[in-house]
């Protein structure tokens, strides 16, 4: 069973996201965090596979804890979300010359976050 961490500020999107996916994708073991720490001390525990976060949050961001994961293991998809479309920093494009493979822009259809996961899984044969 594959276990995806949801990372996002936001908690109410967080649950209806949780909510979302498990009434479509029952077998997928789903895990919200409010913060990028929390996620982290999960993922380094081993116990998440594939990691959705939003991109600003206080504390820690998407951005470092996207390059955090990939320090720990370059192997766990990334995908992340954000209501920007403009990147002053760019940032995101940095990102993804370091292996971000998706990005979603909210608001986003959970029909397009479960083809982008499906499509990770397979790729990264997440079991």
């Amino acid at each position: 069973m594959i276990t995806i961490g949801i990372v996002d500020d936001e908690e109410e999107l967080v649950e209806n996201l949780i909510l979302q996916l498990k009434q479509i994708k029952p077998d997928w073991n789903i895990i919200g965090f409010s913060n990028g720490m929390d996620a982290l001390k999960e993922i380094i525990a081993g116990n998440i596979d594939l990691v959705v976060t939003d991109i600003a949050m206080p504390d820690m961001d998407g951005y470092e804890l996207f390059w955090r994961i990939k320090d720990y293991n370059p192997k766990i998809p990334v995908i992340m979300i954000t209501g920007f479309g403009y990147d002053p920093n760019h940032v995101l494009v940095r990102a993804k010359s370091d292996g971000l493979q998706e990005i979603l822009y909210k608001p986003f259809k959970t029909d397009k976050l479960i083809e982008i996961i499906d499509k990770q899984i397979k790729s990264n044969k997440i079991n």
